[in-house]
């Protein structure tokens, strides 16, 4: 059943500015280590950080109205890709504590490119467990 979706919209230049502006800030309070060092093995490290964003703030827009808190550090939710690509959500343990409490069982996630512009997509999940 679905109990959340969150989608977010974001211009590459503006993750390029802050990049220029607060790099190491930026980078370090935002997103994850592993995510840093994937977007340096890309042609447009940009990019790779602005779908991340836009991840971040979409699986946020998803849970939080389930949390008590209603906040979450975004470093908590980290994005990756599989081998064909595709990407998703590394549940750790931070999200997971609060993915239990939103009773969310699993994340979906899309994300596309297309010039300037990055979407995210998410949609929220608890698994009706009465019909197994």
């Amino acid at each position: 059943m679905i109990i959340g979706i969150g989608v977010d919209t974001i211009k590459i230049n503006r993750i390029e500015k802050k990049l220029k502006e607060q790099h190491n800030f930026f980078l370090t309070y935002t997103f994850t280590e592993e995510e840093i060092k994937q977007s340096k093995n890309r042609l447009r490290p940009a990019v790779y950080l602005a779908e991340r964003f836009a991840a971040k703030e979409a699986v946020y827009k998803a849970v939080a109205s389930h949390i008590h808190s209603r906040f979450f550090d975004f470093r908590i939710v980290e994005t990756l890709n599989h081998e064909d690509g595709s990407p998703y959500i590394n549940i750790h343990d931070d999200l997971k504590q609060i993915l239990s409490e939103a009773q969310i069982d699993r994340l979906h996630i899309s994300i596309t490119s297309e010039k300037d512009d990055v979407i995210a997509f998410v949609i929220a999940e608890k698994i009706d467990k009465t019909n197994f």
